[in-house]
């Protein structure tokens, strides 16, 4: 929000957050087709709007669509004015229900939804002079969650949390993440500005509380913590973790080296590779649909393909554009695995961090393994990310698979790819008729995903030349 009120130049959107935008618009129209009588605000400015509603909520239409309401509030002897704009004011006996609809699941671990609920309840009672009968917001899987009601006490420390970050001076402190910052307009601007600031938080190992708690004891820099810190002192340096303190703790050893390879941009190596030994190994890659872009989430593409003395081809599931039923897909990736076991018995499926383990455990829940392959898959499962962190520091901020291939020499042949990109791409083609169309789209995500599997086998050997297996 402060980078937003100094005009700082913003990324232009991306495929997943227009895509995410699209199924938002979706999720909303659809719900307001449930409605047989509504006032449609939608088309007109704030100021009309917020007329408008002061009008209809005085009214006998069961529903308006779009409202807007507008307020002022005192907040520390400053007047604030307030608008808000829910998508639904729903008539419940003598009152309004406030329902906003939301892709999210639900509303728990985000509490930006309920603060915003929260102001809009706030301004209806201040447009109405009652409560609301029911603060509601419609999930991305179509159920209905209920929300307790807010005191004014709590609105004012919503609205001054607000006030502050708009009118601010100077930038709030708020370190930097890999995951946190990844998909975020305003990323070019911090974290050029954390590379050159050689930043403690760029070290993979320094989480977000603890970088805070470093810069709190003057640790700004990856460099001081080498020059400040030995293993033993770091294990004991605490930080907040909750209502309680924590140590660093075993993480200090990795932290050091860490920030000793960011500092030297060097590799440092901490242990030989735990990589096993093997003639052909298998590499697995899921591309899948988080659960806020569609009702439970779901695995569009599983692929896999064999490499090492006699490679495979590429082995996707589904084989064809036509399949698109989860369960027809996991069924052709059971086929597909069970295929390559016959052909070179129990081999590992080397993998990047816990995603596919994760969606095996799931899809057997979800549609069963009649013949233990999933199981047998899952037992053979070679997780490459816990490997690679344990064996080697590298001067990099980040273990994620496109970082970590860059750094070992492995070049793409797309000039777009990305998870979001995939699923963007994955979702055009599932909405055009068009075969030709469609098949070029798929074609596109599944060169992205053989190149994710030849980019882990390209980690994969690397770590095997360190360990000395080749």
């Amino acid at each position: 929000m402060f980078l937003s009120e100094q005009n700082i130049a913003k990324a232009p959107r991306g495929a997943f957050d227009e895509l995410l935008a699209t199924l938002g618009t979706r999720h909303e129209e659809a719900h307001l087709a449930t409605f047989d009588d509504i006032v449609d605000l939608s088309g007109g400015d704030v100021e009309s709007r917020v007329r408008r509603t002061a009008e209809e909520v005085n009214g006998s239409r069961p529903a308006i669509y779009q409202p807007a309401f507008a307020a002022s509030i005192d907040v520390d002897g400053v007047q604030i004015d307030v608008v808000g704009e829910p998508d639904f004011l729903i008539r419940r006996g003598d009152g309004w229900v406030i329902r906003d609809a939301k892709l999210a699941r639900s509303s728990s671990g985000k509490p930006e939804i309920a603060d915003q609920l929260a102001v809009y309840a706030w301004l209806l009672s201040e447009l109405t002079g009652r409560d609301p009968a029911a603060i509601e917001i419609l999930t991305g899987c179509n159920e209905i969650e209920t929300l307790p009601a807010r005191g004014r006490d709590e609105v004012e420390e919503i609205v001054r949390a607000i006030h502050l970050l708009r009118t601010a001076s100077t930038e709030p402190q708020s370190p930097i993440g890999w995951s946190k910052c990844g998909g975020c307009a305003y990323r070019g601007h911090c974290w050029t500005r954390a590379e050159q600031s050689r930043d403690v938080a760029l070290v993979p190992e320094v989480d977000q509380g603890l970088a805070v708690a470093l810069r709190a004891e003057g640790v700004e820099t990856f460099d001081q913590i080498t020059s400040r810190f030995d293993e033993a002192s770091l294990s004991q340096f605490t930080r907040p973790w909750g209502a309680r303190t924590q140590r660093v703790g075993k993480k200090a050893s990795k932290i050091l080296s860490q920030a000793t390879a960011l500092s030297t941009n060097e590799e440092i190596w901490i242990a030989r590779p735990a990589v096993p030994q093997g003639d052909h190994f298998a590499m697995f890659d899921l591309e899948g649909i988080p659960p806020q872009a569609e009702d439970t989430g779901r695995i569009y593409l599983w692929g896999m393909q064999v490499f090492g003395a006699t490679p495979g081809p590429f082995q996707p599931a589904p084989r064809s554009p036509d399949v698109l039923s989860d369960e027809e897909v996991w069924r052709e990736f059971l086929d597909v695995a069970s295929q390559i076991f016959a052909e070179f018995g129990d081999l590992p499926f080397v993998h990047w961090a816990n995603y596919e383990r994760t969606q095996l455990r799931e899809y057997v829940r979800r549609y069963g393994d009649p013949d233990g392959v999933a199981a047998r898959v899952e037992a053979n499962l070679l997780d490459l990310l816990p490997i690679t962190r344990d064996s080697v520091a590298l001067p990099l901020p980040s273990y994620s698979l496109k970082v970590v291939e860059e750094h070992v020499g492995f070049e793409r042949t797309q000039d777009e790819f990305g998870g979001d990109w995939s699923i963007a791409k994955f979702i055009e083609a599932t909405e055009t008729e068009d075969i030709v169309a469609r098949t070029d789209l798929l074609g596109e995500v599944w060169k992205y995903n053989e190149e994710d599997l030849a980019a882990t086998w390209a980690v994969f050997q690397w770590l095997r030349q360190a360990a000395n297996l080749e």
